[in-house]
């Protein structure tokens, strides 16, 4: 059984965030080896002639889709799957419907809103927010469509007085990127990752991850930029992931894994998702966002979730392989005999 991987191609000047998707092929590759299948990995170039004469003639039996943005630009991440459907092709993870669902942040908050999913309160310039903005307030600007925390560092927390002000500190912001942003409602308090696998009963909540800050007093306790990418940072240094929890939290990780199932199933995800939270200091989850088809590279949250419940690299590849192929299939498309992991 032939299965492509496909991610976006990488400029030798990228930065480390664009660099990552091709640690993340090489260790799929290596996980498919080992698991039996022939891999092959392909850059997804914008749509053409090229491109879907190169994926036909490898006749793929499924395509394991790795592809983060479109011709530099995020907002383009959804024309991947949504080509892979016009070619008739199975591929892994989620559809292009719920990847463009899932990576326009703001539209991904009002199905949330529409779903009964507390998430914080949000304003786009020009438009009438959703849900009244508690003003005077904290609010935290991002970007749009990236992913990967691109745009964010400590100026991005400000304080506005009335709309007109959030509306102008977003536009400046935007300005500073060139990129749309939006303004979402700081929640001081603990940040949660909680991570999902496709798995024989179903989707299975991985063991939650919280993000223990230890940043200086006049630092905003934030994921930024430099936290996810720049080793040699404070931000990187003070932003550490724990799987360890007194037992008084046992109530509010349940809940955090309910809501994240619930994520889910309203975003009809398949294979693999991550779902950030915030929790004030009420003891109210706020989704942040839900990301589909999350970073999978060996030092990834997502991974490490899944190494604390036990289930080895190849594991997490076959099972997101197995949500999409069905089982007979996947053992008849077999090119060795490897024992399976379960």
């Amino acid at each position: 059984m032939k299965i492509v991987i496909l991610h976006n191609p990488v400029p030798d000047d990228a930065l480390e965030d664009e660099r990552d998707v091709l640690v993340q092929a090489e260790e799929v590759s290596r996980a498919l080896s080992s698991l039996g299948f022939q891999a092959v990995s392909l850059p997804f170039e914008l749509p053409g002639e090229t491109f879907t004469r190169e994926i036909r003639a490898l006749k793929p039996d499924c395509v394991f889709n790795l592809v983060e943005s479109v011709d530099g630009d995020g907002r383009l991440i959804h024309v991947a799957p949504s080509i892979l459907d016009h070619l008739g092709l199975l591929y892994t993870g989620a559809s292009a419907e719920a990847m463009f669902l899932t990576s326009n942040k703001v539209l991904g908050k009002k199905w949330m809103a529409r779903c009964r999913i507390d998430t914080p309160q949000w304003l786009v310039p020009g438009h009438t927010p959703l849900t009244p903005l508690p003003l005077p307030d904290t609010y935290i600007i991002k970007a749009l469509w990236e992913e990967a925390s691109i745009g964010l560092d400590d100026d991005s927390v400000v304080t506005a007085d009335s709309r007109s002000t959030l509306e102008r500190l977003v536009e400046e912001r935007s300005s500073l990127l060139g990129l749309e942003c939006f303004a979402e409602r700081y929640i001081a308090g603990r940040e949660f990752n909680l991570s999902v696998l496709a798995g024989p009963a179903g989707p299975e909540v991985l063991p939650a991850a919280e993000i223990r800050f230890q940043l200086p007093e006049h630092r905003h306790a934030i994921v930024d930029y430099r936290a996810k990418w720049d080793q040699d940072s404070d931000e990187y240094k003070g932003t550490v992931r724990s799987f360890d929890f007194p037992a008084d939290d046992k109530g509010l990780l349940e809940t955090l894994g309910t809501i994240a199932l619930r994520c889910w199933e309203h975003f009809e995800l398949r294979g693999y998702a991550r779902v950030d939270f915030r929790v004030d200091h009420l003891g109210t989850p706020w989704v942040l966002e839900v990301n589909a088809n999350p970073c999978i590279s060996p030092d990834s949250g997502f991974v490490a979730a899944a190494t604390k419940a036990g289930i080895p690299y190849p594991a997490i590849i076959e099972r997101i392989i197995h949500d999409t192929l069905p089982g007979h299939l996947i053992e008849a498309g077999r090119t060795s005999s490897d024992t399976k992991i379960s």
